[in-house]
């Protein structure tokens, strides 16, 4: 049976009332033999013939049954569906090899609607009485690392240190809140993130698989941190591919790596940023190697930074470069800087350990455990200690178990955003 388009049953047209008769013809009702050369079948069209069938004769020629709609829809589909799904694959594929247009790595980025050193020019410089440190400049030049889902950018820039004489890679993140009209004149806690190991020629901080930048915006949104912006530096001058590391010190004869933590990184993070004028809206966070540093920043420096994060760190300095130069190594140990602070009764800090009781270094725990007992909360040295069961070296079970605990430790001590 043959249909129309619209389903229903196909009738040839024939003039009004002319009924037509069947053909005559074979069992079969085929016609026999072919019509005269113009003869017209009984539906008053040329006959058309099939090919000669196994009895001689020729079959009327039948139109093929005209495709439906709902079965050329399924078709174009399908068709429509496929090609979407290569194009994405296609992106994801681009993306990933970072080819424009379809990744805007590398591409320049700015934190804020004032320029930096602007404030002052177009009148928008706070009071004298201000606790909000305008970005003083000069601005630097980021180029995007990562876009977030919350748009949100990680950015990086090359740091030529005035002070250190270092030169190295910083990564920096704002939450959004930083563009957030409703702060727009106000400055904003820093918190520079240390890793451990290498911490070379990148800091795994910057990368989003852990989660840093994702769980500070969470946290800030359940009332249990600040929005920090973080900055992000490298840790050491060089690859440690042979157990040489710098603990973050100024050793005499090597890269002043102390000096670029404490003061070069945050001069990039005042020129760029809209910042807290007061230690108070500044703290170190850092794991392992980063976390001794971080540890010893705060300690050594307390007029400029009030708390740290120190997950599973060392509480020594132990790097081979000391050799021969016990005194500077004297001055970098967070054990004699503690007890100089308590000796010389202040300024306050706030030191937050995390440590797991599975860690791959069986004297982390005991050495911090220790430390707490003999310094913490004696004096100006303020400690909390948070044993993570389970809890392995590394950053992955280090950073879901700052929020629990650690974060809002320093946050309760902590200013910003501020006006």
């Amino acid at each position: 049976m043959s249909y129309a388009p619209d389903g229903q049953q196909y009738q040839p047209y024939r003039p009004e009332g002319q009924i037509p008769q069947p053909p005559q013809g074979d069992r079969y009702g085929r016609p026999y033999g072919r019509p005269p050369q113009g003869q017209q079948d009984p539906y008053g069209q040329p006959a058309q013939y099939a090919p000669h069938d196994q009895y001689g004769q020729q079959g009327p020629y039948e139109e093929p049954e005209p495709p439906r709609r709902k079965a050329r829809g399924r078709r174009w589909l399908i068709a429509g569906a496929s090609v979407l799904a290569l194009a994405g694959i296609a992106a994801l594929v681009l993306n990933h090899y970072e080819i424009p247009p379809f990744t805007d790595k590398g591409s320049a980025v700015s934190f804020g609607k004032t320029p930096a050193g602007e404030g002052k020019k177009n009148g928008n410089a706070p009071s004298a009485n201000s606790k909000m440190l305008m970005p003083t400049g000069p601005a630097a030049e980021f180029k995007n690392s990562m876009t977030l889902p919350d748009g949100t950018h990680v950015a990086v820039t090359t740091l030529d240190g005035k002070k250190s004489g270092f030169k190295g890679k910083v990564w920096v993140w704002a939450p959004k809140e930083y563009d957030d009209p409703k702060f727009a004149k106000s400055g904003f806690p820093v918190m520079i993130a240390l890793p451990g190991g290498a911490g070379y020629p990148s800091n795994y901080w910057m990368g989003t698989d852990l989660g840093l930048q994702t769980s500070i915006s969470k946290w800030y949104a359940e009332g249990k941190s600040k929005p920090f912006i973080l900055a992000m530096p490298v840790l050491n001058p060089g690859p440690d591919d042979k157990g040489v590391y710098w603990d973050g010190s100024d050793i005499p004869g090597q890269p002043k790596m102390g000096t670029w933590l404490t003061e070069d990184v945050p001069d990039l993070m005042k020129a760029n940023f809209r910042t807290v004028k007061s230690r108070d809206g500044w703290a170190f966070m850092g794991s392992s190697t980063g976390g001794f540093a971080g540890l010893k920043a705060v300690l050594k420096h307390p007029d400029k930074f009030k708390a740290v994060i120190a997950s599973g760190p060392d509480i020594v300095p132990d790097s081979s470069l000391w050799k021969g130069h016990e005194k500077e190594k004297a001055e970098n140990n967070p054990e004699l800087l503690a007890k100089q602070l308590i000796d010389g009764k202040g300024p306050e800090v706030y030191l937050a350990f995390q440590v797991g009781d599975s860690e791959s270094n069986k004297k982390t725990l005991p050495d911090v455990q220790k430390f707490v007992a003999t310094y913490g909360n004696k004096g100006p040295v303020h400690a909390e200690l948070k044993v993570i069961k389970g809890g392995r070296h590394n950053a992955k079970t280090y950073v879901p178990n700052m929020g629990e605990g650690p974060v809002q430790y320093i946050s309760k001590v902590m200013e910003g955003p501020v006006e």
